[in-house]
């Protein structure tokens, strides 16, 4: 799972894949905005058919976070 989501971030965010790591926060260590947050939402959503209400988002700043929201979810890697 932390591959392809490598992957989406890279992709949605514009930045190199290496530099992504479970710590790293979208919006500190990316530059992230709130649109870009949003299109990486949608990304994920599509790619793991699940849908993140806009009320958990707050609480997914970093890549952990959201692949630990993924599998509480029941998205299998």
């Amino acid at each position: 799972m932390f591959e392809k989501m490598k992957d989406i971030i890279a992709e949605q965010l514009n930045c190199e894949k290496e530099t992504i790591t479970l710590e790293t926060n979208f919006k500190d260590d990316l530059g992230a905005d709130s649109l870009d947050l949003f299109e990486l939402v949608m990304a994920l959503e599509d790619e793991y058919s699940v849908e993140i209400p806009s009320e958990d988002l707050e609480n997914l700043t970093t890549v952990k976070a959201v692949m630990d929201y993924l599998k509480n979810k029941g998205v299998e890697e």
